[in-house]
Parts: structure tokens; sequence; C-alpha cells
């Protein structure tokens, strides 16, 4: 890594974070969690072209800037502060299209992510909640010339505000990827009733929907396409919930020291410390094991699958853990719903589940270790 690409990522970091600071602070999460859509789209929009953000998933020639990297310094800003809007379901759209090969589909969709102007997303999860699975049962079929896909997809993050979807569903040579727009006839989007309204997910059910085969021209199994997006998840997943649970720490650690209980502040009290403390090494270990997992994906280290399992397995309980101690050592006002303690909670209790849970991720690491 070059001084140079660690002081533009800085730079790019300072920006961000000024522009959240400005369009993305605690009243302005709120009202994007009680809006229809769930985010302000200007001020999506504004992030997404204005600063650029939607192209850094995106390769130059199609219009896009950055890479995994400055993903990763947005993924971070993006779950310090909890910013409502589609940026995660965004770039993983984006580099399933870059990683599938395919000339054809990268030129028709990466563009307009790239220039803000489509809202992109993946649907892969089951109804239980799985993300990974030899046979989705949402399945496609050659019809009329043409492939239809049928079934339904469920927990697709910011499913009701994207135009065009990346849809896992089987054939009979194995599971592919499919790009279907979300306004294609026998396709029905319900929004879902979810603990996190920061992020939101609806469920999709396709009836005969059109759709593009995503990948090599002469089909095949696309199972390594979807693993690799799926690891790619993890790993940003794993990025936002060590920058959440550093946040938290800041934020209780700054509490203990102005709440005064007994005549000193809480912070002074060896119980606080020693919960801080134990915060402090959780977070500092994920913020290694996410960074580590990006780094992989960037530098195409053939153990990226197993350090992106074993980040999101860390992070995930890692964040849980320190929103646990947030929201206690915060004490009555931990629990009200006009303290944030609770809205960062909620964000790692979903996030937790997301792309799999942690229990889930020890497995895959076991069965990756096993081969």
């Amino acid at each position: 890594m070059s001084v140079s690409g660690v002081d533009e990522r800085e730079e790019l970091r300072r920006t961000v974070r000024a522009f959240l600071a400005d369009h993305a602070d605690e009243p302005a999460v709120r009202r994007a969690m009680e809006s229809a859509v769930g985010y302000d789209p200007e001020t999506w929009r504004r992030f997404a072209c204005e600063l650029g953000v939607a192209g850094l998933a995106v390769p130059e020639e199609y219009g896009g800037a950055g890479g995994v990297a400055e993903l990763g310094v947005v993924c971070a800003e993006v779950g310090r502060v909890l910013m409502c809007g589609p940026f995660l379901s965004n770039a993983l759209a984006a580099q399933a299209l870059v990683a599938s090969g395919d000339a054809d589909a990268r030129a028709a969709y990466l563009p307009g992510i790239a220039a803000g102007e489509t809202v992109a997303t993946v649907a892969v999860a089951e109804r239980d909640g799985r993300w990974r699975t030899s046979a989705y049962s949402a399945t496609a079929r050659r019809r009329d010339g043409g492939w239809r896909l049928s079934g339904t997809k469920w927990f697709v993050t910011d499913g009701m505000a994207a135009d065009l979807v990346l849809v896992a569903a089987s054939t009979e040579d194995g599971p592919r990827l499919f790009a279907v727009a979300t306004d294609a006839p026998g396709l029905t989007r319900s929004p879902l009733v979810t603990l996190d309204l920061t992020r939101r997910q609806a469920r999709l059910d396709l009836d005969a929907v059109p759709a593009r085969p995503i990948g090599p021209t002469d089909g095949g199994d696309g199972t390594a396409l979807i693993s690799h997006v799926l690891d790619a998840a993890a790993a940003l997943t794993a990025i936002e919930q060590a920058s959440g649970a550093r946040w938290l720490l800041e934020m209780t650690t700054a509490y203990a020291r102005e709440r005064v209980q007994f005549g000193r502040p809480i912070g002074s009290f060896q119980a606080v410390k020693h919960k801080l403390a134990d915060v402090l090494v959780s977070v500092e270990s994920a913020h290694s094991a996410a960074y580590r997992a990006l780094d992989a994906w960037a530098t195409g280290d053939a153990e990226f699958p197993l350090i992106a399992a074993l980040a999101k397995a860390y992070c995930s309980e890692a964040y849980l853990h320190a929103a646990h101690e947030a929201v206690q050592l915060h004490g009555g006002i931990g629990f009200t719903w006009e303290h944030p303690a609770h809205l960062y909670l909620k964000r790692a209790r979903s996030t937790h589940e997301l792309f799999d849970p942690p229990a889930l991720h020890r497995t895959r690491m076991a069965e990756l270790l096993s081969t």
C-alpha cells in the first residue's frame, strides 16, 4: 500500500465523515426511519453522485473510480452513523457484476450504478434466513427464447427502493444469478417488518418474471459467483460492524466520564472500567479481523473466503457485545426510544443475522479448513 494511497483514503474518510455529519446525524436518521422509502432520496443522490461513492464499486471503464479499499472506507463511515440508504446493497450488486465476467451485463448495468441513477441490490436469502444453499427455492426456466423466474426471495435489503435486483435462483445446471428489473411483469414487492428500521428489507414474489442471466453465456453453475458475492457481503458487513462497535465504545466512554454517581464519574468505578476494557479488546480485535478480510479481498488472497467468514463471525458478536454494554452503562436512558443506543443495538442484532449468523460462518470455516 503506497503512502499516497493511504493519504487519499484518509482524505476520502474526512470528506465522507463531514458529509454524513451534515446530512446523516441522529435527527436525519430518525426522519429517514419514519419515511415511506426508509431513506432520504435527495441525500442519497448527493452522496452517490456528488461524492461519487456509488462508483467506488465500479471499474473506471464503466464510469467508476476507486476499489475495495475505498469501499471499506465509506462502509465504515456509513456504519458509524447508521446512515439510512442503499450503499451496501448497491456495492454488493456492483461487485457481483464485476466478478461475473459478463461483459454485456457489466456494460448494461454498471454505468447506471456508477452514476447513481440505478439503485441495485441482491436477492439471495431463503425463507429460513439461510444465504448459502446448493438449491434455491426460486427457480429459473427457459421460456419463449428467454428466462423466467418463479418463487420467493426473502430479506432483500433495500428491495423496495431498488431498480435492479440480482436474484439467486436454481436452474437445471445449478444455482445462478439473474438480473431482474423491478418494474418487470410478474414481480411483486412487499416490505417486511424488521427490528432495524435503519435498513429496510423486502420480500420479492416472482411469477414467471423475465430475467437476464449473469455470467458466462454458455450457462453453467453460478455457485462460485454467488459464493464470492456472499464473501464480499461478509467482509463489508464486518467493516460496518467494527465501525459501529467503535462508535459505541467512544460514546459510552465519554458518558462514563461525564455521568456522576455518589460524587464521582461512573467511569472511575472498577466494574465500569472492566466492562469498557472488555469492549475495547473486542472492538480492536473486530477492527483487525474486518480489515484483514478487506485486504484479503483487495489482494486476491486465496484464503479470502475463510478470512471473511472469520471476520463476519467475530465482528457480529463484538458489535452485539458493545451494543449491550452501551445500553447497560447508559443506565435508564439507554433503554429509551430517545437515546441512540437502542438504534445501534437493533443494527447489531440485524447484522448478526444478515448474510448468515456467526454459527454458520464457523461451520463454513470448518468446511474450508477441511478441504
